[in-house]
């Protein structure tokens, strides 16, 4: 069963793209690297860690790959910058020669690789010696809260809701799964460090819309289920979610960053 789909740049925008560009920034002020280095951003998806990169560290270069080409697509078009390039690659077969950048980055990607510590390995061999290997990926079990609210009201609709929920899927995605990948490649210094941000919505509407685009994980789960279980797992979460005096809701979200030098 394909329980997560990524077909269109724009959608995964309106989905995910927000918040993905709070984490992005945050991310990048973490790893807090000098200028002119060149990256690499793995699973590029809509191209914000590129964006960030630019924006904060004047990279000599940064390339975006991503095996989706309606997602590069949208990168070229809308994160188009003179010394950023985005093409269509499979992480698990990068197409560069060994040591090609001194910072390797993937956010929110790495657990949707078929084989996360192998796509580690590849992340390494284009990194150069002494350079820079770092991730991010949402903290699915207790710290993405706009996430978790949603699996536990589809959980307590439907059966088959749990097969789909990224914290059962992605036991990776804890400090402890991270620090056992970065261990097993062999990196250097790992540090671990929580990226938090608040996901603000202006009304209900603007956080259950976004669910309707079909991509992603939570998304698509909601677009291969009939319409009365999409609309009971809307009311419980109507009733569930908190709405302030203006109908806005404000949650928390954590995702686990980790970083390592290339030996």
């Amino acid at each position: 069963m394909n329980m997560d789909r990524w077909t269109s740049g724009a959608h995964y925008d309106q989905w995910m793209g927000r918040w993905s560009r709070l984490l992005a920034r945050e991310f990048v002020k973490w790893l807090s690297l000098p200028a002119g280095l060149r990256w690499i951003d793995v699973c590029c998806g809509s191209g914000v860690i590129a964006e960030a990169v630019v924006e904060c560290n004047a990279p000599a270069s940064v390339v975006g790959i991503d095996v989706s080409p309606e997602k590069i697509s949208f990168a070229r078009q809308h994160r188009a910058r003179p010394n950023v390039t985005f093409e269509i690659a499979n992480a698990m077969a990068l197409p560069f020669a060994d040591a090609s950048f001194d910072v390797a980055v993937c956010g929110l990607g790495l657990n949707y690789l078929p084989d996360p510590a192998q796509g580690l390995e590849e992340f390494c061999r284009v990194t150069r010696s002494g350079g820079t290997v770092a991730v991010y990926v949402w903290d699915y079990a207790h710290g993405a809260r706009f996430l978790r609210e949603f699996w536990d009201a589809a959980m307590a609709i439907d059966t088959e809701a749990a097969a789909f929920d990224q914290a059962r899927r992605f036991s990776m995605c804890t400090p402890e799964g991270l620090q056992d990948l970065f261990e097993r490649a062999k990196l250097e210094n790992p540090s671990l460090h929580g990226l938090e941000i608040v996901t603000r919505f202006t009304s209900f509407d603007d956080y259950w819309d976004p669910l309707l685009t079909g991509q992603g994980s939570a998304p698509n789960y909601l677009a291969m289920r009939d319409k009365k279980i999409q609309a009971a797992i809307r009311e419980r979460l109507r009733a569930a979610l908190p709405a302030n005096a203006q109908a806005a809701i404000e949650l928390p979200a954590r995702a686990w960053a980790i970083r390592a030098r290339r030996p």
